[in-house]
């Protein structure tokens, strides 16, 4: 996909292609390099809508339509997913070019409207398989343990089931607040299993047309996860809608294992895993992860001691920083093509260590407060040899000064708990 080929997408398209609205041939390609980064030029979309619904919860039920610190969560792990895109090919497209490069079967027509909707048709059923295998499929794997012993020289044996799927699902599930932020709380290992899901189709689509359809059907997603849309009325019995996903996201009894569609909800109707929104939804895992710590989000689901809430100056700070790291994460991806391998691995190691540090702020870690006078202290080496820059030149001194503080006052912070901690 071409991050370049933005200019070519109007405003009007960068809307419609939140909802699928799209046509035929205004996203049809030739080659896989013409095809635009449309998840990219959705960001804009996805703070705007995020701050639309932040206004109409006010307004319908005169409260945010979630937790600050669980929004950060969220659209911290969607940065988490997106990092490994800055240094190459998600798997998704390298696997399906392969299986077209090698075996595909026919060539349909890049530029036909038949092939544009089968496409349609082909990715968002492979989806729905994925999607509940993720949930269903368990693999039973045999482990030996010398701890039981069946003989003298014959270990025992123990059988387990390991969903290796819903290892990399559950991160989405993992939100107790149930809103577009929710959305964005994406895994970083999904997409190491959804792909086989599609590969099939490589035997006939080409590649330029199904690099389409997978954003779209995963940008189609993100305006499902809210509570202030309820019934759509005829709608419902066809597309996937907010009260359905709803559903998908609750750990009520009748909730779970159900409606597992991208955005057709016929086929959950179809092989029977669909049910309608009717008592209220209880959102989360059943066993919650009780955590901001991006890492943990990523690769638990099981429940670990929750800390007590933060104070709203720490949380301002955090918002603060997570905003700035958010502009780097946008100019490193606008800028990719630009910067060197090793600028690009110093910025994604500095995203990932700003997402621990400020999620072990909000978790009140121990070692929160070393931690993020380290984090600081990186920022200004990188910010001096140039692998990190302002977006507004003018405004390099005030964050040098604005990090020096970080510094000092986190440091002191550092200090006085390494001073108080008992010896050992």
């Amino acid at each position: 996909m071409n991050p370049e080929a933005q200019q070519d997408v109007s405003v009007s398209q960068r809307i419609r292609m939140m909802f699928y609205m799209m046509k035929p041939n205004e996203t049809s390609f030739q080659i896989l390099e013409e095809v635009p980064d449309y998840v990219k030029q959705a960001t804009p979309f996805f703070i705007s809508l995020m701050l639309l619904e932040l206004v109409i919860s006010w307004i319908l039920k005169g409260k945010p339509p979630g937790r600050l610190d669980d929004a950060l969560t969220s659209i911290s792990a969607g940065v988490f997913s997106r990092l490994p895109s800055l240094f190459s090919r998600s798997i998704e497209l390298t696997t399906y070019i392969y299986v077209w490069e090698n075996y595909r079967l026919i060539n349909l027509p890049w530029d036909s409207p038949w092939t544009w909707y089968l496409t349609f048709l082909g990715v968002d059923f492979g989806y729905y398989w994925f999607h509940r295998m993720a949930h269903e499929c368990c693999l039973l794997i045999e482990f030996y343990s010398t701890d039981k012993v069946l003989s003298l020289n014959c270990p025992g044996r123990e059988i387990k089931e390991v969903n290796i799927m819903w290892a990399g699902h559950q991160t989405h599930h993992s939100s107790e607040d149930y809103n577009l932020s929710t959305a964005l709380r994406q895994s970083v290992l999904q997409i190491y299993t959804s792909w086989m899901f599609y590969s099939p189709l490589a035997l006939f689509i080409p590649p330029s047309v199904y690099a389409v359809h997978l954003q779209f059907n995963l940008l189609y997603q993100f305006w499902i996860h809210t509570e202030v849309i309820n019934n759509l009325g005829p709608l419902e019995l066809i597309i996937n809608t907010p009260s359905h996903h709803r559903v998908h996201h609750g750990r009520n009894r009748y909730c779970i294992d159900k409606n597992y569609a991208g955005v057709l909800i016929i086929w959950d109707r179809i092989f029977g895993t669909f049910e309608a929104e009717n008592e209220k939804v209880v959102y989360g895992l059943t066993h919650p992860i009780n955590t901001f710590e991006p890492f943990q989000v990523q690769v638990t689901g099981k429940e670990v001691p929750f800390s007590s809430s933060v104070s709203h100056l720490l949380k301002i700070y955090a918002v603060v920083q997570f905003a700035l790291m958010l502009a780097f994460y946008e100019e490193t991806f606008a800028d990719k093509a630009a910067l060197s391998q090793a600028t690009l691995l110093l910025r994604v190691c500095f995203i990932i260590l700003t997402l621990t540090s400020i999620g072990f702020l909000l978790d009140q870690r121990p070692k929160a407060a070393v931690l993020e006078t380290f984090r600081c202290l990186v920022f200004l080496m990188l910010y001096r040899i140039g692998h990190l820059k302002p977006l507004i030149p003018s405004l390099s001194f005030a964050f040098e000064i604005f990090f020096s503080i970080c510094i000092a006052f986190w440091g002191v912070r550092s200090m006085k708990q390494l001073a108080s901690s008992p010896l050992k």
